[in-house]
């Protein structure tokens, strides 16, 4: 039903049982469906010229999260775009895109990390603006400070042909928090997850881990404490 209103755009009830051959009573059940999954949306059909009595009848038209469920090229034609501007300037300008990409971000997430609690880390408030974002973000403690997992990256495909993304990602990530950060693994190279180690300042301790979301495992084996610090099993 709503690839039938794709290709014929805002449909009334009654268009989309012709066009599927289905009844009155099986449409506005599917349309029922959809409209609570907020794939459509419901208005008035526009009636130009004389209007007959009775109220307009309904027409149901996508919303941007329904035309999200159909297959789009936005990464191909990111990296296109990319391509050619490193064949035509240079892979330098890439570089510079990344950074004016990342310029808006940083200065949210260092608000959010500046503006924080102070029994919130840094780390923590961080991944709380990246979850924000899109990110999926949690943390979890190390021996040796902590791990900012990111469990989802809008960008992974297009970063995975240009990692000048993730090399300004994680610059950005150092001047937010104050201390050198060290990527550990990145959805782009084929990991599960984007790690980040992120040291403890001096004098702080770690803080408790941000549990991770439903059905994400945390990256137990990018754990950045030695084998003597590790609990006997």
């Amino acid at each position: 039903m709503a690839l039938s209103i794709l290709e014929h755009g805002p449909s009334t009830a009654a268009a989309l049982g012709d066009r599927l051959g289905l009844t009155a009573a099986a449409v506005r059940r599917h349309l029922d469906g959809l409209l609570e999954r907020g794939v459509l949306t419901a208005r008035e059909q526009r009636v130009y010229g004389s209007r007959g009595r009775g109220r307009p009848a309904k027409v149901f038209a996508l919303t941007d999260a329904g035309r999200a469920d159909f297959p789009a090229a936005y990464d191909d034609i990111a990296i296109a775009a990319l391509e050619f501007l490193a064949d035509e300037v240079g892979s330098s300008a890439v570089r510079t895109f990344a950074e004016r990409r990342a310029a808006p971000a940083e200065a949210r997430y260092r608000e959010a990390v500046d503006g924080a609690d102070p029994s919130v880390s840094p780390a923590l408030a961080l991944a709380a603006a990246l979850t924000a974002d899109g990110y999926v973000a949690s943390v979890r403690p190390s021996a040796l400070g902590e791990q900012l997992c990111q469990h989802h990256c809008p960008v992974a495909h297009v970063a995975e042909r240009f990692p000048q993304l993730c090399e300004v990602e994680t610059e950005m990530f150092s001047r937010v928090l104050g201390v050198h950060v060290q990527r550990l693994a990145t959805l782009a190279h084929g990991d599960g997850v984007c790690t980040t180690h992120v040291p403890t300042s001096s004098g702080a301790a770690p803080a408790a881990a941000a549990p991770a979301p439903p059905g994400m495992t945390p990256p137990h084996d990018l754990d950045m404490t030695t084998p003597e610090e590790r609990p006997a099993p």
